[in-house]
């Protein structure tokens, strides 16, 4: 009778799961039927999924970059040793002898500063790159007017120059520089005070009177603003230049890398 009882149970917990066996026949092929049908006979083995153990799903991610990234990354490599390798990179600038100014050079900007002090007065001047022109320096489209040919084009730097006293206004000159040369382009009044951007600030300077134009050349010439300090800016520039072209270089590459 125990006996009986046992097998009785035994048939009863299987029932279900060849039921189920069953059902999936009709869904599943022949051979994982097989497999199937042999994990329900195999009372010892551990269990085992009804699907077979070499399927697997695998989550890595291909970190593989595309080969356009690849590609764009050996082009950087290629210009940063052409950049390292060029003249003007890295070189060191010889200071100018008797050059009034502290120079301010942070990396990564596009502009050096320039501060002194003269005569209880403040002088601050921010240096831009420079314009450079290359060639003949003709700026000849096509017109034959004589006036676009009278003066040839040439490398220049951008100067905007702030002379200012305690707690009072301040005098800005913006000033282009070419070579042992520097114009005028606007004089203005900034008041410390206001920020009104509608403030009349002056006339063309080229419509000033010729006496006075040249009494303001003399006011910024005895402040250190003349050409001997502004050529050798210009090369100062050059060189900055390079280094600032080659630190972006690199900057791209690190992020293409990452």
């Amino acid at each position: 009778m125990a006996f009986t009882s046992i097998l009785r149970k035994t048939v009863e917990s299987l029932a279900p799961l060849a039921i189920r066996l069953t059902r999936v026949q009709r869904s599943y092929p022949s051979s994982v039927f097989t497999a199937l049908t042999h994990t329900f006979h195999s009372r010892h083995s551990t269990l085992n999924p009804f699907y077979p153990n070499t399927l697997h799903f695998s989550t890595a991610v291909d970190s593989r970059k595309p080969a356009s990234d690849e590609s764009l990354l050996r082009v950087i490599e290629s210009e940063i040793q052409c950049a390292e390798e060029s003249d003007e990179y890295d070189q060191v600038e010889e200071t100018l002898s008797g050059f009034p100014f502290e120079i301010e050079d942070t990396p990564g900007l596009q502009t050096i500063t320039l501060t002194r002090e003269y005569d209880g007065e403040l002088i601050k001047v921010d240096v831009h790159m420079p314009d450079l022109v290359t060639g003949d320096g003709e700026a000849d489209d096509g017109d034959e007017d004589e006036d676009d040919t009278e003066k040839p084009s040439r490398s220049s730097i951008p100067l905007v120059v702030n002379v200012s006293k305690s707690g009072g206004p301040s005098l800005e000159f913006a000033c282009t520089a070419y070579p042992d040369e520097i114009t005028i382009d606007s004089l203005s009044v900034r008041n410390p005070d206001s920020e009104d951007e509608l403030a009349y600030e002056g006339p063309d300077f080229c419509d000033l009177d010729g006496n006075l134009q040249k009494a303001f050349h003399k006011y910024l010439e005895i402040r250190g603003i003349k050409p001997s300090t502004t050529n050798y800016l210009h090369e100062y520039m050059i060189n900055k230049d390079s280094r600032e072209y080659l630190r972006w270089l690199k900057n791209l590459k690190k992020f293409i890398e990452e």
